[in-house]
């Protein structure tokens, strides 16, 4: 494994070395066809069903098509991929009771291994996306919009068992059309729908997975992350194709699709390597050796008036990218970020942030105008989880501020005053390279541990695939992490308070009233009372600290000025930094 690293950082150095050429500085374009983008973390998974992280589903939206995508930068207009239309009411396509949607899909697509895309392999991944619930895996929305219930399972943890009926009624096929049946009217379901990768269904089954059939679908339920085809392999219908994928040197290599339905992409070749420490992705960046990197708005000044670069600011974030989770009830099993386990000093006890005031004081000992200032350098004050660039955010909502006199008194309120007496040990993680958690654990760290001696908090950076095994484990007491967003309120509401919702599953957070809010405002059609709901759900979720967003800030998108073609697709992940490359090309 060493000899493993040492290889790695020298090729990287030499990378460097060779980086600095008269060519680079002269302007000339190196390499133009292929673009390199430098990521902040490793990919974790290629199967669409598994990936909830950034990094793992930007690569699957290159390599896989959707039914539909929005059209560049909106929130509100789809275009059709797949489907050859998107349906409205006005084409004739969603059903006057708003339940019944019809998608004819387009003919004569191949997939990357040749075979040509039915309306079977649409009927076969919506399946897959419905029957198969890895743990926190973000195919929620798409089974409760579809079948009226978030999760396979039922309140004892069994699988429904109706699941297979439903499904089966809410899916169908007719020649090459796919029915879609609704249990209820659902204002944003083309948005859901149109975020789930097309697979092939006759691939799928003769590489292990599921053949499509009900006697079969249970068995990869039970599969671990790395057990499908899909994980490591692909075959779709975008218009890149995966090529290599070395987990050992943190790269995905993507070849142009020859076969591609559209016009055939500009590039030949992306390579897409996770390089965590920021220099390095600058240095590759300045010769010409990247064509793009992630950097985020921490990193601003660093980058700028460097010749041969562009960068485009103030592009809209629909997501957020710091946000401070607190675990309920920590997984005890192999767990090294809990000291003793026990209320004594050198540990915290599972149940730690299950005391409101515990979460309330680390809530009010961070410094909220600090982080924006000294290390966001522009930003603003969050009040929730729905930003401001989404529907239902509420401009009037309550925004938290430092406050070391409140968090002291909660603190000393917290575990009938023992927690004050006693002090505690926990481990507050971040992922590497992410500059920004980094900065906001240390001045969390400040804060807290100089209210009382007897308070340690001890920060640790997580490689990204262990940090999000351990989050999804709920192994991390405490932790800082964030989410892509999309023009639906109901998304990112359902991902932070619902609690079948990714995070609040991680955290083993469930609060009733949060659902019976977010259940009440997907129902509403009417604007204005699903904007009054979403403002009383910001209030709950200020007053309940399930968690804290840190600060809301743009995004700003930086790349070599012979990249042509970029478009900041907000609902796309990662789409300030690296996003869709189909309609890029280098001159």
């Amino acid at each position: 494994m060493r000899y493993l690293a040492l290889k790695s950082s020298f090729r990287v150095l030499l990378t460097l070395l060779i980086g600095f050429s008269p060519a680079a500085a002269a302007g000339v374009v190196k390499n133009p066809e292929t673009l390199t983008y430098l990521n902040l973390s490793a990919v974790d998974t290629l199967d669409p069903i598994w990936a909830s992280d950034s990094p793992s589903r930007l690569v699957i939206l290159n390599i896989y098509d959707t039914l539909f995508q929005f059209d560049g930068a909106s929130m509100q207009k789809m275009i059709p991929l797949l489907g050859m239309k998107v349906p409205s009411k006005e084409n004739g396509l969603i059903s006057a009771d708003g339940k019944t949607y019809t998608i004819p899909i387009r003919h004569g697509v191949q997939f990357q291994d040749g075979t040509l895309l039915s309306a079977e392999d649409v009927r076969y991944s919506l399946l897959r996306t419905l029957l198969i619930e890895p743990f926190s895996a973000p195919s929620s929305l798409l089974r409760e919009s579809l079948l009226g219930y978030a999760s396979t399972r039922d309140e004892h943890g069994r699988i429904r068992p109706r699941l297979w009926e439903d499904a089966n009624r809410a899916v169908s096929v007719r020649g090459n059309t796919v029915i879609l049946s609704l249990p209820r009217p659902y204002a944003f379901f083309i948005d859901h729908l149109g975020s789930v990768p097309i697979v092939s269904k006759d691939w799928a089954a003769k590489n292990g997975d599921w053949d499509g059939t009900e006697p079969t679908w249970r068995k990869i339920d039970d599969f671990k992350k790395e057990d499908p085809p899909f994980f490591a392999r692909a075959n779709g219908t975008g218009p890149f194709q995966l090529e290599r994928w070395d987990r050992q040197t943190r790269e995905i290599i993507l070849i142009r699709n020859e076969r591609y339905w559209r016009p055939k992409a500009a590039l030949k070749r992306v390579v897409i390597r996770a390089i965590s420490e920021f220099a390095t992705r600058k240095l590759m960046l300045e010769a010409g050796d990247a064509d793009m990197i992630y950097a985020d708005r921490s990193l601003f000044s660093q980058l700028q008036n460097i010749p041969g670069l562009e960068i485009i600011d103030d592009l809209p974030n629909a997501g957020l990218s710091n946000v401070l989770f607190f675990t309920y009830k920590v997984n005890p099993s192999g767990n090294n970020y809990i000291g003793s386990g026990r209320l004594d000093g050198d540990g915290i006890p599972l149940d730690f942030f299950s005391d409101k005031n515990v979460r309330a004081g680390f809530a009010a000992a961070f410094d909220y105008q600090r982080f924006i200032s000294d290390v966001l350098g522009r930003g603003t004050p969050a009040t929730g989880c729905i930003p401001r660039v989404v529907p239902g955010h509420n401009p009037q909502g309550r925004s938290r501020r430092l406050d070391l006199k409140a968090a002291e008194e909660h603190f000393k309120l917290a575990w009938g005053g023992v927690l004050w007496e006693k002090g505690f040990k926990l481990t507050l993680a971040a992922n590497s390279g992410n500059s920004m958690r980094q900065a906001a654990c240390q001045i969390l760290k400040r804060n807290v541990e100089s209210l009382n001696p007897k308070f340690k908090v001890d920060v640790r950076i997580v490689e990204w695939p262990t940090m999000i095994d351990a989050a999804k484990a709920s192994k991390l007491p405490v932790y800082i992490m964030g989410s892509d967003g999309g023009p639906d309120p109901h998304e990112l509401a359902f991902y932070f308070l619902y609690s079948k919702g990714n995070y609040p599953l991680r955290q083993k957070f469930a609060d009733p009233r949060f659902d019976e809010l977010i259940d009440e405002a997907k129902a509403e059609m009417d604007p204005q009372k699903r904007d009054l709901l979403y403002a009383r759900l910001q209030d709950l979720e200020y007053d309940e600290v399930p968690h804290v967003v840190l600060a809301e800030s743009g995004d700003f998108h930086v790349q070599r000025d012979w990249v042509k073609g970029f478009v900041a697709r907000t609902a796309f992940p990662e789409s300030s930094f690296g996003g869709y490359f189909y309609p890029l090309s280098k001159q």
